[in-house]
């Protein structure tokens, strides 16, 4: 199964902090390049083919390492340009890279074509609990 999230960071605290930070129950976060990042990640959906879930999200990144204070003195950070973060993980494995707006057309490309070969194993829903849920909301 493949689940799929997006967001902008439309929140204002938020950031990425460092990419080598563990977590519980996943291993080191990995940033690759665009390259590698489509290649490992055709290697977690084939792994996860039979069973299991591939986790994508895909944020806005300024370049920042640090979080942004609450109170006290806030520094003028400009970003050179967007960067888009994307992670992928199975929940054993991290990856992760950052696609600069110079090549996001190229990288999408590669990816949707990525998406499009591996997304063929996913379960139908039932139409049965579908008209249970439907009569009992009414």
């Amino acid at each position: 199964m493949v689940r799929a999230r997006s967001g902008a960071s439309g929140c204002g605290g938020g950031s990425v902090s460092g990419a080598g930070r563990v977590q519980r129950g996943a291993g080191a976060m990995v940033l690759l390049e665009s390259e590698q990042f489509l290649t490992e990640l055709t290697r977690l959906f084939q792994k996860c083919r039979t069973s299991g879930s591939v986790y994508i999200t895909l944020k806005k990144y300024d370049g920042r390492t640090k979080p942004i204070p609450r109170k006290g003195h806030v520094e003028g950070f400009e970003p050179a340009d967007n960067k888009c973060l994307l992670r992928a993980t199975d929940g054993k494995k991290k990856i992760s890279t950052v696609v600069s707006s110079k090549e996001v057309n190229k990288f999408q490309m590669a990816y949707s074509n990525l998406l499009r070969a591996n997304m063929d194993g996913l379960k139908k829903k039932d139409k049965k609990s579908k008209n249970k849920k439907s009569k009992a909301t009414q």
